[in-house]
Formats: structure tokens, C-alpha cells, sequence
């Protein structure tokens, strides 16, 4: 049944950026939410109600923070049906990349097809109803393994040591959600991120520096500072950052801009930013 969480509007006004946005920077976490469109349903089990989130909105958002690139992540409201997501990935193939959810019984020619709107991971989701959930992860990572793509994970890493073994063995890498989505206050020693930091430094991982409003407990979100500190001394290659926008089912609705300008305190290092919002994106999602 479906919870009663509805989402907060989106903020229209935020921060402009503090430090100059590198050309090419990549937002890389972000959804678009067709609500009320009956091409587009949304799924019965999902977990909260959202609002509309229109690529033009999106792009909006990212034109003000002076960011070029994107990356679209199949929300869970709409399941495994990726219909809307392409069909903005297809009309902005030079801006935007993606990445899908499905289930093992996907077919080839679909991730063909996929892969041509400028999809390159496939999500895992065991945090919010509607998404496929870790039972398919061997079996989807050896699908698109061939296509040269990543699984994308929304966990709480506090699962992670009982799962090193199996994870180790993937035959792609696999990008973390919002800093491994445990409470920020545990900190950085404490046995989830320390595994998180085994398969980033060791196995070719990535993380996400976004969503920090989702694992904090601080004004500011000052408890996550020493989890983007420890990240970026240890694998600066292997992080990219995300807005996390529109912001779905948390309370209140934080500001974009401000989220951006975090990214300046947690990494002063003008080149390693960089490397954070342009470079690594780059890379991983395999822009031109």
C-alpha cells in the first residue's frame, strides 16, 4: 500500500554558485517524474507521492548553476518501465546520460536499444518501494558487463561487510548512492564505510558525494564533511557528485545551490573538484 509521504514542491529560488563551475560539469543524479500522464503510471508499490519533474525544469536547474551535463536516474515511482527517461534521454543525447532500472529478463534488444538513448548503468534499489532489489545483482551485472556499463546501488552500507564476497566478484563496477546512505554520525571508521572504501580504493567503485540532507542529523550537514574529507583522500578518481534533484520524500526541501556549494568544503582543491564534476563524470558515463 501505498504511504502517505507526499513530496514537498521544489525550491524555484536557491543559492548561486560560490566557486566557478568548471566547463562540462556534470550533475550526476537526478530524475524527471511524469505524474498524471497515463502513458506514463506510476507503480502501485511505490513509497511516496511525488510532484512532476519536466526535463525542462531540469535543465533549467542546471543552466543557473552553470552546469553543462546530467544524469538521469530511473526513479522508483515508475518501476521498471523507463519509457519517460528515454524519451528525454533521446531529445537531449549531447547533455543527458541515464541509468536504467530493469529485471534480469530484460532483453538484448532492449539494451541495445538503451544503450543508443545513452543509458550506462542499471539501478539497484533496497531503500524505497517500486525499485529491483539485490537478488538480481549477479544476474544483471553479467548482462551488461558486455555493454560496458555500471550497477548502481541505493543501499545502506551498513550491509556491505556480510556482502564483500559476492560484490567482489562482479564483473563490473558498481557506483554507491549518497555516500552509502548510513547516518552521516557514524562517521568514517565505522565497518560499512570502511568496506565502501575496500571497493572503491581495491575494485574500481564509485560514489556519489549527493544527498547529504538524506544521511545527516547536523545543521548544514556538518557530520558529512568527514565522510567527503576521507572519500576524496583516498579515491578522488572514483567520486562524482549529484544534486539529487527534485528531492523526493524528504522534509524540509533543501536548496540545490547550497548542495553545490557544499562540494567547495568538502573538497577546496580547485583541480580536484574538477575531476569530481567533470573529469570522472566523464569518464563513467562515457560523454564524448
Amino acid at each position: 500500500m501505498m504511504s502517505e509521504t507526499i513530496c514537498l514542491a521544489t525550491k524555484r529560488v536557491f543559492e548561486p554558485p560560490a566557486f566557478v563551475v568548471p566547463d562540462d560539469a556534470c550533475d550526476c543524479h537526478a530524475h524527471v517524474i511524469a505524474v498524471g500522464d497515463a502513458r506514463y503510471p506510476l507503480v502501485a508499490g511505490r513509497s511516496y507521492a511525488p510532484r512532476p519533474a519536466s526535463p525542462r525544469d531540469y535543465l533549467d536547474m542546471l543552466d543557473r548553476l552553470g552546469m553543462r551535463r546530467g544524469v538521469l536516474v530511473q526513479v522508483s515511482v515508475h518501476g521498471t518501465d523507463n519509457r519517460y527517461m528515454l524519451s528525454v534521454l533521446r531529445g537531449h543525447g549531447e547533455r543527458l546520460r541515464g541509468v536504467a532500472v530493469a529485471d534480469p529478463a530484460v532483453g538484448d534488444a532492449e539494451l541495445s536499444d538503451m544503450h543508443a538513448a545513452g543509458v550506462r548503468g542499471l539501478r539497484i534499489n533496497t531503500l524505497f518501494g517500486g525499485g529491483v532489489g539485490l537478488e538480481t545483482l549477479q544476474r544483471l551485472a553479467a548482462r551488461i558487463a558486455p555493454l560496458g556499463w555500471h550497477m548502481q546501488l541505493l543501499i545502506d552500507i551498513r550491509t556491505l561487510p556480510a556482502l564483500l564476497p559476492q560484490l567482489r566478484a562482479l564483473p563490473c563496477p558498481c557506483v554507491v548512492d549518497h555516500f552509502g546512505h548510513q547516518p552521516a554520525g557514524l562517521g568514517p571508521d565505522s565497518p560499512g564505510f570502511q568496506a565502501l572504501l575496500e571497493l572503491v580504493s581495491g575494485h574500481g567503485w564509485w560514489v556519489k558525494l549527493s544527498g547529504a540532507y538524506r544521511i545527516s542529523a547536523m545543521p548544514g550537514y556538518d557530520d558529512v564533511l568527514p565522510l567527503a574529507r576521507r572519500l576524496a583522500a583516498t579515491a578522488p578518481d572514483r567520486l562524482v557528485w549529484g544534486s539529487d534533484w527534485p528531492h523526493v520524500a524528504v522534509a524540509p526541501m533543501p536548496d540545490t545551490g547550497h548542495l553545490l556549494n557544499l562540494l567547495a568544503r568538502w573538497v577546496p582543491d580547485a583541480d580536484t573538484r574538477r575531476r569530481i564534476l567533470v573529469d570522472n563524470p566523464a569518464i563513467l558515463y562515457q560523454f564524448q
